[in-house]
């Protein structure tokens, strides 16, 4: 089967490799110049070159500009720069984007607002003091995990918001891509520091050099850390790697709970195993850190006792 995937988000990027793996020649067509485009530029890249690797065709900088009918034969009309062609398909997968479907429950009846959304509270309670939402009605983030956490808060807060409320927490949530090798991150990346105007010393840690990883020739990816210049408070984690979502775990509880690299670097993590990264990473932004006039009064410590 010929496969025309529109959309280079991680929903489009998951469906189009796996397609391709499973026999199908696909076609992946994104507007945009570059695949996930939230993502920061290089691993943007690493996902271009997995899927290509994978045998997906894909089109950036491309617009979808309508679906014809040529000589018996299904077509979709692109363009780039201008110039038209046609991509010709058996079936098309749209992923470039979903919102929740919330007309016809009689919502407007109840006076229930919504837009892409149903409008609720902090406590996601929505103007009927009976009725909460969770989940992807609500927002902001369409994840499974999200509409989990989310769930917790509505149900309490439905049960026992007359003794005591919790308001949802956002402060950090995680997400994976699910490519294979996988993309998984929370917190900001670079692009997003720039945006927001935040100043980042950035760290890596390159599995390449990582025993498991070498064992198992999956030398691909990296850890990518974000914290403030000379603190080793994490600002945002990307990893890109096998097993990044289980990975990423790690990072997600010391942000949650405000714990630095230096608690990161100071766990004994198993040999040889994929987590022992999070530690190194952590020792990569240790040594860029070294308190170099502290050494040097070391040094000189050492060499007056060896005489």
């Amino acid at each position: 089967k010929r496969l025309i995937v529109l959309g280079g988000g991680p929903i489009g990027c998951e469906l189009a490799q796996a397609f391709s793996r499973l026999g199908s020649k696909v076609t992946q067509v994104e507007r945009g110049p570059r695949l996930m485009g939230r993502e920061d530029a290089d691993v943007a890249e690493y996902a271009d070159s997995v899927l290509r690797e994978s045998g997906v065709k894909v089109l950036t900088n491309h617009d979808a500009l309508r679906f014809e009918v040529q000589n018996s034969e299904k077509v979709l009309v692109v363009a780039k720069e201008g110039h038209e062609y046609t991509v010709a398909y058996d079936e098309v997968i749209v992923a470039v984007g979903r919102k929740a479907r919330l007309k016809g429950f009689g919502l407007e009846a109840l006076g229930i607002t919504f837009d892409k959304t149903i409008d609720t509270d902090e406590y996601l309670q929505t103007i009927m003091p009976n009725i909460f939402a969770a989940g992807d009605v609500v927002g902001p983030y369409q994840f499974t995990h999200v509409a989990s956490h989310q769930a917790w808060y509505a149900a309490v807060n439905a049960l026992f918001g007359s003794f005591k409320k919790f308001k949802v927490d956002y402060s950090v949530i995680p997400w994976t891509t699910f490519i294979d090798p996988e993309v998984a991150r929370v917190g900001i990346n670079e692009t997003e520091a720039k945006e927001k105007g935040i100043e980042v010393e950035v760290t890596r840690y390159e599995f390449a050099e990582l025993d498991r990883a070498v064992a198992e020739s999956a030398r691909k990816g990296f850890i990518k850390v974000l914290t403030p210049p000379g603190k080793d408070k994490i600002l945002g984690v990307t990893i890109v790697s096998e097993h990044a979502g289980d990975l990423l775990a790690e990072f997600v509880i010391a942000m949650k709970h405000g714990l630095g690299l230096n608690k990161i670097l100071g766990t004994i993590h198993t040999y040889p195993t994929w987590a022992e990264g999070a530690k190194y990473a952590a020792g990569n932004w240790k040594r860029a850190n070294a308190p170099e006039k502290l050494l040097t009064y070391v040094e000189k410590f050492h060499a007056w006792r060896r005489g």
